[in-house]
């Protein structure tokens, strides 16, 4: 660090803030010193630079089913915030299970900075512990004590029934995803209390499993219960739902009409296109560490963590899976 700063001519502390903590001095400073840096081979060392400081400058990201496209711009928006401030991410699965998310944590824990946990199965006295413990923020999970980063329903859920009704859609049914999944159970109350006053009736079929067998095994209680409409926890489950329609020879829309969640990466890959109700998940993934950057700040310099309230709205996405019914 004093060859760097000797070829930079900069003093050694401003050295160690440019490495440290991008963005906090002058630029054009913080480029001479990257270029002298990578003109002298140097290479952080995360380990040695824990022994005095505490600070590993990586993150645990933990999620629920790490095959699950819905995951994969939720990583990438949490790499990019994450490299911008030096820190690198550490991932861990849990295959939908809290017991294993539970171990996982316990592992990851003692050699990262926070930790974020994504659609957590763990209970709410098991993450607010872990959270007493770490720096912690929740994705699609709002647990008292604990910062959530959580995406505004109402706009999607409003402009999904508002579509349904247009096309004279009086019947819904919700799959619902895991019991111990709090986004599933936010998704039903509010398409419970928003679709009677358009006229329509819903029913919740479930829990599920949120992959494409779950949509799949769901298709004998659609039909029995009548509904023209399926609103699925997320896409895998409405894209195996259609699957298992059209295996049947149902038509896709016209004697079923699907609308999935999140407008994950091949959501637009099936035949017919799948509607679907977008969820900003890149967003989230950096909004949630640069959050759990904050609160290992506010752990370690005292400095209030601050909190961007702006909401993260969601967008109905009209493709060729909807339209109107047809005897």
């Amino acid at each position: 660090m004093y060859d760097i700063a000797k070829l930079a001519g900069v003093n050694p502390s401003t050295v160690s803030r440019a490495l440290s903590k991008p963005g906090r001095i002058n630029v054009k400073t913080e480029e001479r010193i990257h270029a002298a840096a990578k003109e002298l081979n140097y290479r952080l060392n995360p380990m040695a630079r824990a022994l005095p400081t505490g600070r590993t400058n990586t993150l645990g990201l933990l999620l629920a089913d790490i095959t699950n496209p819905m995951f994969f711009e939720v990583v990438r928006g949490a790499e990019r915030a994450a490299s911008r401030r030096g820190y690198t991410l550490i991932l861990a699965e849990s295959q939908e299970s809290g017991e294993r998310e539970a171990e996982a944590a316990e592992r990851v824990s003692p050699s990262v900075d926070g930790l974020v946990l994504v659609t957590t199965r763990l209970g709410d006295e098991k993450i607010q512990e872990f959270a007493e413990r770490k720096p912690l923020v929740v994705i699609n999970r709002q647990v008292e004590g604990v910062h959530g980063i959580v995406p505004d329903l109402e706009p999607g859920i409003d402009e999904a029934l508002a579509h349904l009704a247009e096309l004279g859609h009086t019947a819904l049914a919700f799959l619902s995803g895991p019991a111990n999944s709090w986004m599933s159970r936010a998704r039903w109350d509010a398409l419970l209390a928003k679709a009677p006053g358009l006229g329509m009736t819903i029913v919740e079929i479930g829990p599920g499993v949120p992959t494409l067998d779950g949509g799949r095994d769901a298709l004998s209680r659609v039909l029995a219960s009548g509904v023209t409409a399926v609103l699925a926890y997320n896409d895998l489950m409405a894209i195996g739902l259609m699957r298992a329609a059209q295996e049947q020879g149902l038509v896709v829309p016209g004697r079923l009409s699907i609308i999935g969640f999140d407008d994950i990466f091949g959501s637009d890959f099936t035949s017919p296109q799948l509607s679907t109700i977008r969820t900003p998940l890149g967003d989230i993934g950096e909004r949630a560490i640069r959050l759990t950057l904050e609160l290992i700040d506010e752990y370690a310099e005292g400095t209030p963590a601050r909190v961007d309230a702006s909401p993260l709205p969601t967008e109905l996405v009209v493709r060729g899976s909807t339209g109107p019914i047809q005897p």
